[in-house]
């Protein structure tokens, strides 16, 4: 399960990367980013959700990330930062039709360097 939640850890913020440059590259084109982005979008949030429930088998089974500093950061990075962004992110955008594209953009920006930061806090790279 550790490895499981390894490759998973690198996945995420690799994923919202490319969300990022799909974002800019749609907004500076000034066009929709097209089925490719939103289903990654998608994808990229289950993700994260069977990320934050395997943490939490791992949790449960005693396993905890071996962090130079406080251990509560890499769960607050890792699921719980990004699982508010991005409820905020899709209840903005239901408010503001023409820039889903920005809103998602700037969510999944801010996504992508705090499950970096987990990443750092799990592997003990503090």
């Amino acid at each position: 399960m550790t490895e499981f939640h390894r490759y998973l850890a690198y996945a995420i913020p690799t994923a919202f990367g490319i969300l990022v440059l799909l974002s800019i590259s749609a907004f500076v084109r000034n066009r929709d980013p097209g089925p490719l982005y939103w289903n990654l979008l998608g994808g990229t949030q289950a993700v994260v959700l069977l990320q934050l429930v395997a943490g939490i088998v791992l949790f449960v089974s005693g396993a905890r990330p071996q962090s130079n500093g406080p251990s509560w950061l890499h769960y607050i990075y890792g699921a719980v930062f990004p699982a508010i962004v991005l409820a905020i992110a899709h209840v903005q955008s239901r408010k503001r039709e023409g820039l889903t594209v920005a809103i998602f953009g700037v969510a999944t920006f801010l996504c992508t360097f705090s499950t970096l930061r987990a990443l750092q806090t799990g592997l003990g790279i503090d």
